[in-house]
């Protein structure tokens, strides 16, 4: 059985990931979780301007979208939003606007933030996770290159860190997987907090975190 099959252990409810991005599918399913797809439909604009906020706001709004026809299943939702100086970068529309935003992040440190909503069993818990990116100071020929290359057209801010976009980033501040759209640290988290196992455990292994006490320095 693959990861998106559907069917779970007994006693384990179904997970329902609530977006069609390859990258959060990839993601989850190397968690070991087995789960589903079913795209929200709703659309990725909302009035409210602060990141954070935002990002929340739109997992969410996903996440309900989707719980409704999977009342007894945990239902998994996330947003990406990209911001630099105040401004909000979503999907760039074409490669003269995708060029636009990498002018934009050249040079600079930009905040990416996913909100992650798990809804089950009536309930819903949001969590925000930020990363922050810094781009090299870009050339107008690698920007039109990389623009030409149509890889930020699907993504928040215009570039993808798993892939040639990676070439433009100085360092990062925080959870790569942030960058990708599924911060795994949170998501794990949520969904265990839910009963769903993630690499067959519902607790984290204590030689993993350095909490298993030892009688040694």
């Amino acid at each position: 059985m693959t990861s998106e099959q559907s069917g779970t252990a007994q006693g384990v409810p179904a997970v329902v990931l609530a977006s069609g991005s390859p990258r959060r599918r990839e993601l989850l399913g190397g968690l070991g979780v087995t789960f589903t797809v079913q795209v929200s439909g709703e659309p990725e604009d909302s009035p409210e301007t602060d990141p954070a906020r935002l990002a929340a706001e739109l997992a969410r709004l996903k996440g309900r979208a989707v719980a409704v026809h999977h009342r007894s299943a945990v239902v998994l939702a996330a947003d990406t939003v990209v911001a630099v100086g105040g401004t909000l970068l979503g999907k760039p529309a074409d490669a003269a606007e995708n060029a636009a935003f990498l002018r934009q992040l050249s040079g600079r440190t930009h905040e990416v933030l996913t909100g992650v909503a798990v809804l089950h069993a009536g309930q819903e818990q949001i969590e925000v996770a930020r990363t922050e990116v810094t781009f090299r100071s870009l050339s107008a020929t690698e920007i039109e290159y990389y623009a030409a290359t149509g890889e930020g057209l699907d993504k928040a801010g215009g570039y993808g860190v798993q892939g040639v976009g990676a070439a433009l980033i100085e360092r990062l501040n925080g959870e790569y997987t942030n960058v990708v759209g599924l911060p795994l640290g949170v998501t794990i988290r949520l969904l265990r907090a839910c009963g769903v196992p993630v690499w067959g455990a519902l607790e984290p292994d204590p030689l993993a975190t350095g909490l298993l006490e030892t009688g040694g320095a």
